[in-house]
Formats: structure tokens, C-alpha cells, sequence
């Protein structure tokens, strides 16, 4: 038999941290190895266009020492994995090796370093996202101890100027914004114990890539939603407002969000928000769509085994696992 193409190659470099000045190089990898999935699942004509870079500057300052990348023998970028840390919450993604690089059980290599760093943050949730009708990625990551779990539904709604936007954290005097952000640790927490989602706020706002929606009621904390604006793709304007991370502590208080959600599309210059409904929450799915949500994509979360999603027993928490 001969030997496979791939398998004769020096060993990749790596891991090593991902920084601003290889977002460019990154960008292109992103864009050819994902296209070249679509491709391979039939979707002939799609071409994943390259991310804004202030996204990625999102992504890699998010995740920290879990911005990981890997070298060829050139020193060209040949794959990468960044490994995020919410707390308690860890999750991947992007994560891609270069395709004349595949096969050679550096895909595997990739998510491992991944798990790894996530378990050293010690995370009790460990997760990713991939298509659900990409069947060789359900199997490769089941051969890594993966398990499927519920479908992740985008659900979109049209801007609305009905309801007025109130209690955003980029009003809120700088004394007094790390206290808001303490409120939302301690919130997401009450939810899932260990949820944290304050590295995402504080660059959020630092970055200006959105706001965090601060929901009060008698001056208590009882939801925070973290959107950005920002336009996901590379020279495109902005076109929708995408939550990231929403938690409720009722669902009443979810539903009563929708139309805030809405006045900040609208207020945002955005034509709708876009939600990524975990599929647990049945009841939020049903209000989103009673509200006029449309369905309009679909990825299948799996978690490690050991590591399961942590669901709250009560109120409203979505965890976006893709940037």
C-alpha cells in the first residue's frame, strides 16, 4: 500500500499563542478551509468569505492562551484552535487545519491541545459546534469522546422602534461599570454555577464591536444580553445585531427582552437580531417564533463526555459558541 500523501510530512510546530499580526494569514486559512467543507458536503457554490478582523481580535484576546496555532516546516500557519473559557463554560471554535495538512491526525492533535488548556482552566463544560448534516465531523469528534447533544437554531427578528431601549452598559458612568459587570457575573452564575461571561462584556466594550442590554427590575438585576453590531464579515456593513450571551432569571424576563432586543437592532442601524437558540429551552423557542422569529440555520452542539452542557434549572441562558 502506498503511503498516504499527508503522512510523510515533518511533524507540525505548535501550539503556539495566535496574535494580532496573524489575523491576516489566519483569515485565509479560515475562509479556504471552510469553504472547502461546504464544498464537500455539496454545497458546490458557497464561498466562506474572511472574518472582520476586529472579530478575530475578539476571539483571540476572549480566549487568551487558548488562541492556539500551529506551523509547517515554512513556518506557514497549518492549523489552529481557539479554546474559550467562560469560567466553568469552555468551548471551541474556529478550529480548522490547512487541507494539504489533513490526515495526518493533526485535526485530532488540534481539538486534544484544546481540551487540554479547557480542563487546565478547570472547565466542567466542554463543547463545540459543527454542522449537523456533516456526518465525517460528527464521527471524527465522536472518535475523540464527543457526544451530540441538542441543535442550536439561528433565529432571526426584524428591527422594531416599538419598544425604547433602556439600561445599556456603554451609558453607564465608568465608576460604575464594573459593578454592573460584578451583577452579570453573579447572575449568569445563579443560573449555571461557574457561568462568566465578564471577559466577553469588558471586550465587547472595548473593542466597540456592540453594548450589554442590562435588565432591571426594582433596581435588581434580572437579565443582561451581550450583542454585538459590529459586521461579522470582512468590508461587509453592518446587517444584523447577534446576541452572544443572554441570561434571564425568568422567562417572563426573556420574553419581555425580545422587543428591547429589537429597539436595539433598530438603534444599532441593523435590520434584525439574531438569537442561537439552544434547543433546550422548548418554551423561548416557542415565544421567539410566536414573535415573529424566522429559523434560519441550525448546528448540532456536542459536549466531551464528562464534560456536559450545565443547564440552568430555571430562567433563560444562551451561550453562543461560535464568535
Amino acid at each position: 500500500m502506498a503511503p498516504h500523501p499527508h503522512h510523510d510530512r515533518p511533524a507540525l510546530s505548535g501550539p503556539a499563542p495566535i496574535t494580532s499580526a496573524d489575523i491576516a494569514e489566519l483569515n485565509t486559512l479560515f475562509s479556504d478551509a471552510f469553504t472547502e467543507r461546504y464544498r464537500r458536503d455539496g454545497l458546490v457554490g458557497v464561498r466562506v468569505p474572511p472574518l472582520n478582523p476586529a472579530i478575530w481580535r475578539y476571539a483571540i484576546d476572549g480566549a487568551g492562551s487558548g488562541a492556539m496555532l500551529w506551523r509547517d516546516e515554512v513556518g506557514a500557519i497549518a492549523a489552529f484552535n481557539i479554546a474559550h473559557a467562560s469560567g466553568a463554560e469552555g468551548w471551541m471554535g474556529p478550529l480548522a487545519v490547512r487541507q494539504d495538512r489533513q490526515g495526518a491526525g493533526q485535526g485530532k492533535a488540534i481539538v486534544q491541545a484544546g481540551v487540554a488548556h479547557l480542563r487546565g482552566r478547570g472547565c466542567r463544560t466542554i463543547g463545540l459546534e459543527t454542522m449537523p448534516r456533516t456526518v465525517d465531523n460528527i464521527g471524527f469528534y465522536a472518535g475523540i469522546g464527543f457526544v451530540p447533544g441538542f441543535l442550536t437554531v439561528t433565529i432571526t427578528l426584524e428591527s422594531s422602534a416599538a419598544s425604547r431601549v433602556q439600561g445599556l452598559l456603554s451609558e453607564v458612568g465608568s465608576a460604575s461599570r464594573e459593578t454592573a459587570i460584578a451583577e452579570c457575573a453573579a447572575l449568569a452564575g445563579q443560573l449555571s454555577p461557574g457561568a462568566d461571561y465578564s471577559r466577553e462584556i469588558r471586550l465587547t466594550h472595548e473593542l466597540g464591536l456592540g453594548d450589554t442590554l442590562l435588565v432591571r427590575q426594582r433596581d435588581q438585576l434580572v437579565g443582561f444580553v451581550v450583542c454585538h453590531a459590529a459586521p461579522l464579515v470582512e468590508g461587509r456593513t453592518r446587517d444584523e445585531l447577534r446576541v452572544l450571551k443572554l441570561v434571564a432569571d425568568h422567562h417572563a424576563v426573556f420574553v419581555s427582552m425580545l422587543p428591547m432586543l429589537t429597539a436595539l437592532a433598530r438603534r444599532s442601524a441593523t435590520m434584525r437580531v439574531a438569537l442561537r437558540m439552544q434547543g433546550e429551552h422548548r418554551e423561548a423557542f416557542r415565544d421567539t417564533v410566536a414573535a415573529g422569529g424566522r429559523v434560519r440555520w441550525t448546528d448540532l452542539r456536542m459536549t466531551l463526555h464528562g464534560y456536559p452542557q450545565l443547564v440552568p434549572a430555571g430562567g433563560v441562558l444562551l451561550s453562543n459558541w461560535e464568535i
